[in-house]
């Protein structure tokens, strides 16, 4: 057979192929009328050389999407179970939150809760006004001026700190910090940033979502306008 008939043979064999593809997923409905060729057809399994007929793949190829739907699932439900623990614990620091009278009292409340809730190994809250802010930037001072940027965005943030940060968040313990979640705390008169630590540096990683910060923040944000500005 010459080189031209070869491949025209070969590509006869190709539209052959794909004339019987594009048939087949035009009618879906054709195994249904041929039963037997579901048994009777035979393919190469994926992990040995046995061959199964189309029907035994169809049902292995079923198990394996069921695993992988149930893997899924599974992933969901666990995602759930997590916020609904993260909300009722946020409820009950709310309460605990409520019973303060003092920024002592808040600090020691959110150290007591945190630590015992979410196990943080650190708790610190750094508050500061704006004209505190804006003198420690223009003098080029340490301290919330370090924190500028972070204050301008008001989002919350995990991850790593540079020393000097960890150092004025967290005085003695920074050594023993590996990674924060840092909430900022806006208000009127007073704003500042709600510290947590942990000795594990993967614990507050950058890709940890921060919506439960957030509305944290939005709390502790709130217990110390009410009590700073009375009849609030």
């Amino acid at each position: 057979m010459s080189e031209e008939n070869t491949k025209s043979s070969i590509i006869g064999a190709e539209d052959g192929e794909q004339a019987v593809a594009d048939y087949l997923a035009d009618n879906p409905e054709f195994f249904e009328r041929h039963l037997g060729l579901l048994r009777d057809l035979k393919i190469p399994h994926p992990t040995d050389d046995r061959a199964v007929s189309l029907m035994e793949r169809q049902v292995m190829t079923l198990r394996d999407q069921v695993e992988r739907y149930r893997g899924q699932l599974e992933d969901l439900i666990e995602v759930a179970r997590e916020n609904e623990r993260l909300n009722r614990r946020l409820h009950e620091l709310t309460l605990a939150l409520i019973e303060t009278g003092t920024l002592d009292e808040v600090l020691n409340t959110l150290q007591d809760e945190l630590r015992t809730q979410f196990d943080a190994d650190a708790v610190e809250l750094r508050l500061f006004s704006a004209a505190d802010l804006d003198q420690a930037v223009n003098e080029g001072e340490p301290g919330p001026a370090m924190f500028r940027d972070f204050m301008k965005q008001g989002k919350p943030k995990c991850g790593e700190l540079q020393h000097e940060q960890l150092a004025y968040l967290f005085g003695s313990q920074a050594k023993e910090t590996g990674s924060v979640a840092l909430v900022p705390i806006t208000g009127e008169r007073t704003m500042g940033i709600l510290a947590i630590g942990s000795r594990d540096a993967s614990r507050f990683h950058s890709g940890k979502g921060t919506e439960f910060l957030r509305r944290l923040g939005d709390v502790v944000g709130r217990t110390l306008q009410v009590m700073t500005e009375p009849g609030v």
